[in-house]
């Protein structure tokens, strides 16, 4: 299960519904071994696209050298889809590739069921995707 606040919740939304058309992409880091998402940190799609994402190989780097300074991990992993559900694609799938992560999607698809988004997290790990329930906390 993911427990996130709600502050973060709003954040990872409200970053989502910004980039649309296009997808957007970032991270939640937390204490190493901990976790718990604490840190939200939003990337730039270097694609700039509304069916692809693809985090910036240089702020990438960066990325992984301030977690290490900072001793923290990447907790939560997300991106937004633009014209279909929240669940992962094939490309989603071969890019998982931190075991330890929740992978968010938040889909800014206009769906009649569903609201006008959906936020859901799963784990993928060597390429099996599993769905997981979301706890939307005040504070931890």
């Amino acid at each position: 299960m993911l427990t996130i606040t709600q502050a973060l919740f709003d954040r990872i939304v409200e970053h989502a519904r910004a980039d649309h058309p296009d997808e957007a992409c970032g991270v939640v880091a937390g204490p190493e071994g901990s976790g718990r998402p604490e840190r939200f940190i939003p990337m730039l799609n270097a694609a700039r696209s509304p069916t692809f994402y693809e985090f910036d190989s240089t702020d990438l780097l960066k990325l992984y050298r301030d977690l290490d300074d900072r001793d923290e991990e990447p907790v939560i992993i997300y991106h937004s889809h633009t014209a279909t559900e929240a669940y992962p694609s094939r490309t989603d799938i071969s890019y998982a590739n931190e075991p330890g992560a929740h992978y968010v999607l938040v889909s800014t698809a206009d769906t009649e069921a569903a609201g006008p988004f959906q936020f859901r997290s799963f784990r993928i790990v060597d390429g099996e995707v599993t769905e997981e329930d979301v706890k939307v906390v005040e504070a931890y």
